[in-house]
């Protein structure tokens, strides 16, 4: 049954507010408008869709499969939709009927169209697709990734602007995987690269780096002696305070991950220097040491805030891309060899990582007040306040910034110290690679439509809030320039978080929030020259040192509206829940007070 008319008999659980209530006329309102209810989620229908076509999952048997793998299971079908220009289409899967609704949701076979292939000149898409292919960087005759910014042509100095970054490529690669033709090369380009440059020495100063470690970025240089092309990496000894990159080798995983879904190339993942390379990364981050937490012990800069922004120790976005690069490892990696023992190092991983943020870093209205009330300098292992966290270092913004409905995970946890900050990107890497409960992905969701006007704003979306002002931002920051309140990663707002914005909406069942940002953004991105960043409270501003044409800002609105546009390429960048992942019980002190 068509989506559209099958609409005619539901009642939404609600409605976009700024659409009148004459109905619905076209397909394309129809999905942006469809906010499901009932026994299962729009999130829920993709996680069968998942379970039946998802041939990476659990012990990967490459020997059985076939292009029927890929497509879903004998319940689904697979149709080519053609291109309206040029001919040509991808084979996609239809989704199963969902039983709360009772219809098929063919929103592959009859998705919104509006990709570049079907646009007007002039759309916001085209532009997009048109400026992408200028950012793309060739070595050796062969695409390898794409500058972070066109060169805007205000005489600026291109600073770095003019590499190519691994963590600033993934939307970029993920929007060529999500194209209705794949342009899987550069992907795969891009991944051999990267790795061949893991396997270099590694020193700044007189210091050996990490075999493991990937590299910040890499540009195109000349030889002048040998008359040839050469690649330059760097491991964060040319970056702003010179720390390496944590975030790369998990990114680099995760599009890995991404490229064999998409393709079903297996053999790029199982090549010896591969399955080298994810090994190298993940024996990083699995090697003993005096750890007693799960979670991996970070320097300040060492992710997308590459500056320092009172962000050592644990932050939450290194964690949960930890636990997303562990959980893709997982499926692609081989038994052979000292395969297997990895694999339950792993395994084991993946249990006490899940276990700790979930308890430790959660914060709703119930644990805040349970915060607010904790007893300090408790002994034994059955201590409620196992870190002695001092109530009184609560921040007042918290109480209020609180709602009744929603929760997060905070931005680190250490002990006798909690950043109750917001941070985008780890939250909604926790949803997406399911390190958060359904229920709490839930209410992360639900806070962000309560603190719409905080974390949304005039410009999607805040990297972190609420930003350091006055004596705290000189003591966090060192009196960062750069990082002035509601500035850049100081509560600056980011077009590229867009694309995560709306996998974790789709993923959840909310379209509905993702399509609200996506047209926030169609207001005044484009407009404004795609710059990196906004500023102010609420993102009015472009960013006072922002780069316009910033590649990933363009790539983050093209992944957004590819997946708005055709759901089941959230498949690509998102895993559903293990249920194999033990779920301990937790115990409480006899000093516990109600």
């Amino acid at each position: 049954m068509p989506l559209v008319s099958a609409l005619g008999s539901i009642e939404p659980s609600s409605r976009d507010p700024d659409k009148s209530e004459a109905g619905v006329d076209t397909i394309e309102e129809a999905w942006r408008n469809l906010s499901l209810g009932g026994e299962k989620s729009f999130g829920k229908v993709l996680s069968e869709m998942a379970e039946d076509s998802d041939s990476l999952s659990g012990e990967m048997n490459t020997s059985s499969l076939t292009s029927k793998d890929f497509a879903g299971a004998e319940n689904t079908e697979t149709e080519v939709i053609g291109k309206n220009e040029g001919g040509g289409g991808k084979a996609t899967s239809v989704l199963k009927p969902s039983p709360s609704l009772g219809i098929n949701m063919d929103t592959l076979s009859e998705a919104p169209t509006g990709g570049s292939e079907n646009s007007s000149p002039g759309n916001m898409m085209e532009e997009a697709w048109e400026l992408l292919a200028r950012a793309y960087v060739n070595f050796k005759g062969q695409r390898v990734g794409a500058l972070a910014a066109i060169n805007d042509e205000s005489g600026g100095e291109t600073l770095n602007y003019n590499q190519v970054f691994v963590r600033d490529f993934v939307p970029c690669g993920l929007a060529c995987l999500m194209k209705t033709d794949p342009d899987v090369d550069i992907v795969k380009n891009f991944l051999l690269k990267t790795l061949h440059l893991q396997g270099w020495e590694k020193r700044i100063d007189n210091f050996t780096l990490g075999e493991g470690v990937m590299p910040a970025s890499f540009k195109v240089g000349h030889d002048p002696e040998r008359q040839k092309e050469i690649l330059q990496a760097d491991f964060g000894g040319t970056a702003i305070g010179r720390v390496a990159p944590v975030d790369s080798g998990f990114w680099w995983i995760i599009l890995l991950r991404s490229y064999t879904k998409c393709t079903h190339d297996y053999s790029l993942s199982e090549l010896p220097e591969v399955q080298r390379g994810m090994k190298l990364v993940l024996n990083l981050c699995l090697s003993d040491g005096f750890d007693t937490f799960p979670t991996l012990l970070c320097a300040d800069g060492c992710s997308m805030i590459d500056r320092r922004m009172g962000m050592y120790g644990y932050p939450i976005e290194i964690q949960a891309l930890f636990f997303f690069a562990l959980r893709c490892a997982r499926q692609m990696l081989k038994p052979e060899h000292d395969g297997k023992e990895l694999i339950e190092r792993i395994d084991k991983r993946i249990t006490a990582l899940s276990y700790h943020i979930r308890n430790y870093y959660w914060l709703d209205f119930t644990q805040l007040n349970n915060i607010y009330r904790y007893k300090t300098e408790e002994y034994s292992h059955t201590a409620v306040n196992k870190f002695n966290v001092i109530p009184e270092s609560i921040p007042d913004w918290v109480f209020e910034f609180m709602p009744l409905r929603g929760g997060y995970f905070i931005g680190n946890v250490s002990p006798a110290r909690m950043d109750f900050r917001w941070f985008l990107v780890g939250n909604c890497i926790a949803i997406l690679s399911s390190l958060a409960t359904p229920a709490q992905a839930t209410a992360i969701m639900d806070l962000i439509e309560e603190r719409w006007e905080e974390l949304i704003g005039e410009m999607p979306l805040k990297v972190a809030y609420p930003a350091l002002e006055g004596h705290e931002w000189r003591i966090v920051t060192g009196c960062d320039p750069k990082n002035t309140r509601w500035s850049y990663h100081n509560g600056g707002s980011w077009p590229v978080l867009l694309w995560l914005l709306t996998a974790a909406s789709i993923k959840t069942g909310r379209p509905q929030i993702a399509k609200r940002a996506i047209e926030l953004v169609e207001q005044r991105l484009a407009k404004d020259g795609w710059p990196e960043y906004y500023d102010g409270i609420s993102g009015r501003y472009v960013g006072k040192q922002a780069r316009k044409h910033q590649t990933w800002s363009i790539t983050g609105y093209l992944v957004a509206k590819l997946m708005i546009e055709n759901p089941s390429n959230l498949l690509l960048i998102s895993l559903e829940e293990d249920k194999k992942i033990a779920k301990p019980k937790l115990t409480r002190s006899t000093s516990w007070t109600c």
